[in-house]
């Protein structure tokens, strides 16, 4: 056809192997449609939903809307490569995944699903402190992994969990800051989810209507490793998924304050990040701290509705942070929102609910489907910006649009 562009050379085939049900995922918006007839109701909405009126959900994705690109035209990018380095280690792409809670309850074994499938890539993975599977064993699926911890109330218990992690054999740990209280998610009454889950017979038939969650996932889990634990909240294991009368310990954190992070940089000897900073002033205090890094995030929107888009604020963020590198998490869905990302001063880009929609659906084989489809936009977004690598973007390679929005 005339016009038409030539493949790039070093650009994969298509994969064929995959099952139907994964090759029909064109890019990682469409598994959540298909985690959403695939999850019992309760389970989807957990993971789909924030707080209250999902303002900054919604406003995480927006806020990419109103950035474009300004492509150069006539660059030789025949010798482009998306790869990226952070912390003195060359990634195969310039974004990971983001810490996500109880993803085996979403996915059979689903932390080891995502961190097997973020090693075989060549990506960071972050391990959720609220995961249902041992650390331990999650390290030893995939030994770069990270952790991600929301802190104990007490200091001598954030000291222990800090000893477990580091006796495991993590090298990087992540301090979570933006839970000093339980929000409010309304979704969850809604869709009958609690943590832990309350055995009822509304929860029974919402599993019931989804057999093949039911037997691949919940029955799957029971028979091989027994009733799924909170893991990791603490040194000592937490409470069971289901269960009728116990409640989760989430500790009181409304006292926690710099003085922690002090804490645990002096007994953490290992690389250590802080996610949740929204303000220039807490990512300057956070380098002063001793952080190796920080996290520009609002949670996906799952703490206090109405907070701003990281993306909103990212610039900001950059310019107090001197030469700590800034990363950044929310909303993220394609190759080019990792770059605008990138654009704007992040050093790297982490992913979360689609890529744990993907392990529900297709286990490992989905997350690597998934990161596979990223990680080929990435490609052809570098290539058509007229650019040959992530590092390679600046300021002028994205205009706002001057009344905040992309004209219709």
């Amino acid at each position: 056809m005339s016009g038409a562009l030539p493949a790039h050379a070093g650009a994969k085939p298509a994969n064929t192997t995959l099952p139907a049900r994964l090759a029909r995922a064109l890019c990682l918006d469409d598994f959540e449609a298909m985690a959403r007839a695939h999850l019992p109701r309760p389970i989807f909405g957990y993971v789909a939903g924030a707080a209250e009126r999902n303002a900054s959900l919604d406003d995480n994705e927006r806020a990419f809307r109103e950035w474009g690109f300004v492509p150069r035209i006539l660059r030789d990018v025949s010798k482009r490569d998306p790869s990226a380095t952070l912390f003195g280690r060359r990634w195969a792409a310039p974004f990971g995944i983001a810490p996500m809670g109880m993803g085996a309850l979403v996915a059979y074994r689903g932390d080891i699903a995502l961190a097997e499938a973020a090693r075989k890539a060549d990506i960071p993975y972050i391990l959720s402190g609220s995961s249902l599977i041992r650390l331990e064993d999650v390290i030893a699926a995939n030994p770069d992994a990270w952790f991600q911890a929301y802190l104990p109330g007490a200091a001598e218990r954030v000291e222990k969990l800090v000893d477990r992690v580091a006796g495991a054999g993590f090298g990087t740990f992540m301090v979570t800051v933006d839970t000093a209280v339980l929000p409010s998610r309304e979704n969850n009454v809604r869709n009958g989810f609690s943590t832990p889950l309350r055995p009822s017979l509304r929860l029974a038939w919402d599993g019931a209507i989804k057999p093949r969650w039911l037997i691949g996932t919940w029955f799957r889990t029971l028979a091989r490793h027994g009733m799924p634990h909170f893991e990791n909240s603490f040194a000592e294991r937490g409470v069971p998924i289901l269960a009728r009368n116990v409640l989760r310990d989430f500790t009181a954190r409304d006292h926690l304050n710099w003085e922690h992070l002090a804490l645990i940089r002096r007994k953490w000897k290992g690389r250590l990040l802080v996610k949740g900073i929204l303000h220039p002033e807490d990512a300057r205090i956070a380098r002063e701290h001793g952080a190796d890094a920080v996290i520009v995030s609002n949670h996906g929107g799952r703490q206090l509705d109405g907070s701003v888009s990281p993306l909103r604020v990212l610039e900001a963020v950059v310019a107090a942070s001197g030469e700590m590198p800034v990363l950044f998490d929310g909303g993220v869905r394609r190759g080019t929102d990792v770059l605008k990302a990138m654009a704007l001063g992040a050093r790297f880009v982490f992913v979360g609910r689609p890529l744990l929609y993907a392990a529900a659906v297709g286990g490992p084989e989905g997350v690597g489907h998934a990161i596979a489809l990223m990680k080929g936009e990435l490609d052809r977004d570098l290539a058509l910006l007229g650019i040959d690598r992530p590092e390679s973007l600046g300021r002028d390679s994205i205009f706002r649009f001057a009344d905040g929005a992309r004209p219709a």
